[in-house]
């Protein structure tokens, strides 16, 4: 069967994107929403004094419980495994973000439709786009330029990220600044650690193999920061978009040119057609899916942002012919 005969066949499979049209606009140094459940657990706002915090992304959701802990009563919005860039909000969403104190998002137009909710007429909470603490990335998309919002693959990234929340949660917690503030520099140290394990990987893959190869346009940070090089991908940043017969035949040949053993799908979307990538490329689809836009389920690979980044290091040295030593949080605790 050849390449566009199986593209048809798998498109059918493909899911259905309805392009949103709310854009992200960027907020004040403490005016950004975010919505998002801490993994495995339920909406813990009302019935405490402690104030209600509510945040996008599982990747913010995260972080913030690391941060706020008891301080806080935290909600997420996203589900590990949802795709940010395609929810369609639901009532409750709208009702977290109107109970909420803060709402902490990603910003960048990560998550579109809960943006808009977040700008609607009624959210009194305030606002802090977490994401765009950092200066962005800019990709080319139908003509126009637009900010990666993916600014979490580079951990150091994600250590100004945790400063950003750790201000904001204290702004609105003062009594408990100092928890919140010891929390974050327990977790900054994690990821100063992390930052330096993933470079330390990188570096064992072949020069001439660094380059990755995945389904939508999410790693460049990840790429930029430890040496690595996006050497293709079937859609841009936005997983709205879907592939043409065209994209995929292009991608087809250029693995095939590149030479690298493995190319990777990713956890948040249907990987039929990078599967037929690999496939008709004769190259060899990695077992384990990255994380791009959200953690893994509790308990499993992934399932907190450290817990991802070592997951998709991992995978990438491994598929593309480096070695792994462990990552260990906390040398000290281990021993």
């Amino acid at each position: 069967m050849d390449i566009l005969t199986r593209l048809y066949a798998d498109a059918k499979q493909w899911p259905h994107r309805i392009t949103s049209l709310a854009v992200g606009t960027m907020v004040g140094s403490l005016g950004l929403i975010s919505c998002d459940r801490p993994p495995g657990n339920t909406p813990t706002q009302g019935g405490t004094d402690r104030p209600d915090v509510v945040a996008t992304s599982t990747i913010i959701a995260d972080l913030t419980e690391r941060i706020g802990g008891d301080a806080i009563d935290l909600t997420g919005i996203l589900d590990p495994g949802a795709d940010p860039h395609v929810y369609e909000p639901v009532p409750q969403d709208t009702i977290a973000f109107e109970e909420a104190d803060l709402i902490l998002y990603n910003g960048y137009n990560l998550e579109p439709g809960l943006i808009r909710i977040m700008n609607a007429a009624g959210i009194n909470a305030e606002t802090l786009a977490v994401g765009e603490v950092v200066p962005p990335l800019t990709l080319e998309y139908e003509g126009q330029t637009e900010p990666d919002p993916h600014v979490w693959g580079d951990v150091e990234n994600a250590i100004a990220m945790t400063e950003a929340i750790r201000d904001a949660l204290v702004a609105i917690a003062p009594d408990d600044a100092a928890d919140i503030t010891q929390n974050a520099e327990q977790l900054t140290a994690e990821l100063t650690r992390l930052d330096g394990w993933i470079a330390d990987q990188v570096a064992t893959i072949p020069a001439d193999q660094r380059q990755l190869v995945t389904t939508h346009d999410a790693f460049e940070y990840y790429a930029q920061a430890y040496g690595l090089e996006v050497a293709g991908t079937l859609i841009g940043i936005s997983t709205e978009e879907q592939p043409s017969a065209q994209t995929v035949q292009q991608l087809v040949e250029s693995v095939r040119s590149l030479g690298v053993p493995t190319i990777f799908a990713e956890t948040t979307i249907n990987p039929r057609l990078i599967n037929t990538v690999a496939e008709e490329a004769g190259v060899t689809l990695a077992p384990q899916e990255l994380f791009s836009d959200s953690i893994g389920t509790p308990g499993g690979v992934g399932d907190s942002y450290i817990n991802m980044m070592v997951a998709n290091t991992e995978a990438v040295v491994s598929g593309l012919g480096g070695e792994v030593v462990p990552f260990t949080a906390n040398p000290a605790a281990a021993q």
